[in-house]
């Protein structure tokens, strides 16, 4: 696309928002420069140059524009060189002294970027460019202060204008200037120097007599005033000289001023080399193409052809750009390392990071009123409500607020036709409460921590909720279905735009109207948004604040998660808290550490170092990582299920390592663990149940088995766990697996087998299959219908075909139609059973039937049966069996 086109593409989306754009030729734009450098030239913005010996302070300029005050202002020091530079954009004051550069009295770094003003690097100089107006300040530092300086303006601005650079469209005098722009100060001079004839003045000029022409002598003039005094010091004169042979431009002079004067290149760090005219911003790793437009022609120092600047590392080295290291969060990585957090992995390449796609499911957050959304959106809910959190095709997550506090009370979880509840720290299904683990034909829900509870479902949707000490809903979205989820937590398809999408279809603005669309019945009140106790906001701005220290606990997170949304949270949660302030603080505070653990970022023992420790029962211990697998007496009669899950560790109370937490909520080594059966819990070591010998060892129950089984059957006796068993046959396997069934010992078929028809143990794929009460083997067909079904793994698998109709009568006066109605009619009379030639029409064939009776009136055995075709004859059958298809 031509520059041309790119314009107008632009003023065209701009008419699309403003309605009108009008087209307009720019104009050229004017540029106004003054300068000083030496030991006191001054080329002002319009006029010629002239010469101050002063160590007095000035105002280089000083101008005002709408109501902003803008003014540069200098001090020599006894060696010639600027010492001291004042800066003053709209009351921000940047002071240059000593080769540092202090904003409001604060040493800054390049780059530096303010509200009014940014400073970088600009080849071998510094500029500073301000925000408000095309205004820049652009210089350069040598040993012992400032050899050169310039101001550019890019507009005419009021006449106003003071200061050694005079206005811009007025030329001043030299005395006027001087006297006008010096500032009151007792212990300083101006003074005139002595002029004394210079050799090196003497030469230069001889040779600029063609390009200065009348303005020589002036120059000349200048040269030996600057240099008086300071013959040795190539900082002072050299400035000079270059600024005269910019002025020539000629290439004859540009060979030899250099070599005239003893003025040496300025010389490069490192690898860089020096260029008249380069780049002002160097090709780095970090930038290795920057900007067009950021590309002016200055004095530079530069990396050679096909290297860029190794700016992650010291020394000013170049490299080719495919040897570029990369950075993320303080830490250098060489050209193909690779890092990894929980939901990514990136690989260096020639300093950039080639990332994966995010592999972690979508996250919707329900921290009290503080929602994030699964794409990432964040808002307040603005009232204490009952509000669908999500819902989907087959399940819906409800919240509910507490009247009289803020926080979140109970969690309402339906689940296809199961129904759980989160509330007071415990689980409920249908009422009854789950203490370690609960599993369905929908839902896996357990503890993983004294705080944490894990939900896995069959549907897509997972979610964990934080029971204390405030209920937190923390939801995966599906991988599928996006279209279809709806709720606080918006719609999971990447796009931030739509997550406001209210209960009746349209997209709100603002959080109020589409939070309260999702509100069920009657709410409990406003929501504060500030603080109205004036010390618990002073408590909450100071404690808080250890999430924005820089060294602090939580500092090694702040590159991947910014503190801003969970600081304000925090002071909010602190000015609102349904508890005392300090828990306020510290449920702010786990809930940046929780973000920073879900992307892979260990905090570290922040609850010790911001006094939020937790205390556990008994003897558990807390951890910041509790799993779940294997951690319970319970889970050690068989294989525990939960130790296959890819759950997030969690924060809580639970038992170390090597110890399982027991009926009794302590923690003991899996020896003195009692066993769990269907009835009661068993003590470690010998036990009759049920008149079975058995031996409870290390939470495992053995029993000896007394049931004689066949067919491939093994005996199970329920004494030996908890878990219901139930049969699996061929019969049952597309139906609904039990929950509910008391366990009954006997004999079972062994795991990955199923009872066929006939009562053997098969494999899924020698399952049989049952057709009007006859079972068939696999492989085997019926027709059904007009169907043809073959037993495929304990299932018919039909193949439809198109199916005739069919109609028949037999016996006394039975019926059926082609529709497959049956009906009783027990006429003597010759009748009708089918034609075509209805409505008028002329047919094609006609079949009548008529009984023939028994002895017996009442029953007939045989019919006539008359069938009359479109040729010239008929056929007639007579003494025909009981029934007729046709």
């Amino acid at each position: 696309m031509t520059t041309q086109q790119w314009i107008l593409a632009f003023c065209l989306s701009l008419a699309s928002v403003f309605g009108t754009v009008e087209l307009f030729k720019t104009k050229e734009i004017l540029t106004y420069t003054c300068r000083t450098f030496g030991s006191g030239i001054v080329q002002p913005f319009k006029g010629e140059s002239y010469y101050v010996r002063s160590d007095c302070p000035f105002k280089l300029t000083s101008f005002n524009v709408n109501r902003g005050e803008y003014s540069v202002t200098i001090r020599r020091g006894h060696n010639g060189l600027l010492v001291q530079v004042e800066i003053i954009i709209n009351k921000v004051t940047t002071l240059l002294q000593n080769g540092n550069i202090l904003v409001q009295n604060k040493s800054v770094s390049l780059p530096y970027d303010h509200t009014y003003q940014h400073i970088f690097k600009y080849g071998i100089y510094t500029r500073l460019r301000s925000s408000l107006l095309p205004f820049t300040v652009t210089w350069h530092n040598v040993h012992g202060g400032i050899n050169s300086l310039w101001v550019t303006l890019e507009s005419e601005l009021c006449t106003d204008m003071c200061g050694l650079c005079g206005k811009q469209n007025v030329a001043g005098h030299r005395d006027e200037l001087i006297r006008d722009s010096k500032l009151h100060d007792h212990r300083c001079k101006i003074k005139d120097p002595v002029l004394r004839k210079n050799h090196i003045c003497r030469q230069f000029f001889r040779k600029t007599k063609n390009c200065l022409q009348d303005n020589n002598s002036h120059y000349h003039r200048l040269c030996k005033e600057n240099i008086c005094g300071f013959e040795n010091s190539q900082s002072i004169f050299c400035p000079f000289f270059q600024e005269i042979a910019s002025q020539c431009n000629q290439s004859r002079i540009n060979r030899f001023w250099r070599r005239l004067t003893r003025c040496a290149k300025p010389r490069c760090p490192g690898d860089l080399i020096y260029e008249k005219k380069g780049p002002a911003f160097i090709p780095s790793c970090s930038n290795p193409n920057p900007a067009p437009f950021y590309q002016e022609l200055t004095e530079t120092c530069s990396c050679p052809e096909g290297k860029v600047l190794n700016n992650c590392e010291k020394g000013y080295r170049c490299i080719p750009k495919s040897s570029c290291s990369c950075e993320f969060a303080g830490k250098t990585y060489g050209n193909g390392e690779i890092r990894s957090s929980r939901c990514q992995s990136c690989t260096c390449h020639g300093g950039k990071w080639r990332c994966s796609e995010n592999f972690c499911h979508r996250r919707c957050v329900i921290e009290g009123q503080f929602v994030t959304t699964f794409d990432g959106k964040q808002y307040v809910l603005p009232n204490k409500c009952l509000y669908v959190a999500s819902k989907g095709p087959n399940w819906i997550i409800i919240i509910e607020f507490s009247q009289k506090k803020l926080y979140i009370r109970k969690v309402t979880v339906q689940l296809m036709e199961e129904l759980f509840v989160f509330k007071n720290n415990k689980v409920l299904f249908d009422g009854q409460e789950i203490p370690e683990f609960h599993f369905s034909g929908h839902a896996q829900v357990y503890w993983v921590s004294s705080m944490f509870v894990q939900v896995h479902t069959t549907i897509g949707i997972n979610f964990q909720i934080q029971m204390s000490p405030e209920i937190h809903l923390f939801i995966d979205a599906p991988d599928t279905s996006s279209d279809k989820i709806k709720g606080l937590c918006g719609n999971s398809n990447s796009d931030t735009t739509d997550d406001f999408t209210t209960n009746s279809g349209i997209i709100e603005n603002s959080a109020k109207p589409f939070a309260m669309s999702w509100s069920l019945l009657n709410c409990f009140g406003n929501i504060p948004t500030t603080c109205t106790n004036l010390e618990n906001e002073n408590y909450a701005h100071e404690k808080c604040a250890v999430l924005n220290q820089p060294t602090g606990i939580f500092a090694k997170c702040h590159p991947h998660i910014p503190t801003d949304y969970y600081y304000t949270a925090c002071i909010q949660r602190i000015c609102n808290s349904a508890g005392s302030r300090r828990q306020g603080l510290c449920i702010g505070l786990a809930s940046y550490a929780k973000a920073c653990a879900g992307v892979g970022v260990v905090i570290g023992d922040w609850r010790r170092i911001t006094g939020c420790d937790l205390k556990c029962q008994k003897n558990q211990e807390f951890s910041y990582s509790m799993h779940t697998c294997n951690r319970t007496c319970n889970s050690l009669t068989g294989h525990d299920i939960r130790c296959g899950m890819n759950d997030d560790a969690v924060e809580g109370c639970g038992c170390p390592e090597g110890t399982h937490l027991n009926q009794g909520q302590t923690c003991c080594p899996k020896e003195e663990c009692g066993c769990i059966y269907y009835g009661g819990i068993a003590a470690p070591g010998p036990v009759v149940i049920a008149g079975q010998k058995c031996d409870c060892k290390n939470g495992i129950l053995n029993c000896l088995p007394n049931c004689d089984c066949r067919n491939g059957k093994v005996c199970v006796s329920c004494s030996e766990g908890q878990h219901k068993r139930v049969q699996k046959t061929c019969d049952y396997i597309s139906k609904p697996k039990g929950t509910r069934e008391n366990c009954k010992s006997g004999c079972y078929c062994p795991d990955h087998q199923y009872e066929d028809h006939h009562g053997n143990c098969v494999s899924l794929d020698d399952c049989t299959c049952v057709f009007s009460g006859k079972a068939f083997k696999a492989g085997q067909q019926v027709t059904s219908n007009c169907k043809t079904c073959t037993c495929y793994r304990g299932q018919w698998h039909c193949i439809e075909k198109p199916c005739p109709g069919q109609c028949q009568v037999y016996g006394n006066g039975h019926y059926q139609t082609f529709d497959s109605k049956w009906f009783r009619f027990s006429g003597q009379c010759l009748y009708t059973l089918v034609q075509d030639s209805c409505d008028m029409r002329r047919g094609t064939f006609s079949i009548r039937v008529e009984s023939v009776p028994c002895c017996e009136e009442v029953l007939t055995c045989s019919r006539n049966i008359i069938l009359d075709l479109k040729v010239d004859f008929l056929v007639s059958i007579l003494q025909i069996h009981q029934s007729i298809k046709v």
